[in-house]
């Protein structure tokens, strides 16, 4: 982050101020499983009281990962084509809890297929949720209704973008195409 920017993250098993993995807490583990640390001052609390402030609207931004993102802005991201699975987590949760969704997520599948569509063809999640798309080649926003490319990965250009988005989008007219940081 910038200098000056301070954030304060949570994770829906029950912290607040997550921080940097240290040696001085090796058994705390984030919801997905993930080694991480506490930052001096920060809140442990039951699940209850997690999603309390998720649904209650106190969250300002959630990253999640996704399966697939259509050009209204729905989400797939809980139904893992041929895997069993228990149900979507907390995914609903934040997605409708949260004052903007970024989704976090490889620009095409496996097979080389798109998952950025047109109309997702997986159960949805949420529908026009999402507010920002990352990927490894570029960044979508969505803004009035519409979906706009505001920036491309260094090394990549607006002709592989096209090539591996189904979706319909719109180009910023200040397309952003020296980040290198993606």
């Amino acid at each position: 982050l910038p200098e000056g920017i301070h954030i304060t993250l949570q994770s829906e098993n029950g912290f607040l101020g997550l921080g940097p993995v240290t040696t001085a807490h090796p058994d705390l583990v984030n919801a997905g499983g993930q080694p991480c640390g506490v930052l001096p001052g920060a809140a442990m609390f039951d699940s209850a009281m997690s999603f309390a402030l998720i649904r209650g609207g106190h969250i300002d931004a959630c990253v999640l990962g996704g399966l697939q993102v259509d050009e209204e802005a729905n989400l797939a991201n809980w139904v893992v084509p041929g895997k069993m699975v228990p149900g979507m987590g907390g995914a609903m949760d934040l997605v409708t809890g949260s004052r903007k969704v970024i989704i976090a997520m490889e620009h095409c599948a496996k097979d080389g297929s798109a998952k950025i569509l047109r109309r997702c063809t997986m159960p949805l999640t949420a529908q026009h949720a999402v507010h920002m798309l990352v990927t490894e080649l570029a960044v979508f926003r969505f803004i009035d209704g519409k979906m706009w490319l505001t920036e491309i990965a260094d090394g990549c250009d607006l002709a592989t973008v096209c090539a591996k988005t189904e979706a319909r989008f719109e180009v910023a007219a200040d397309l952003n195409t020296q980040r290198g940081d993606l």
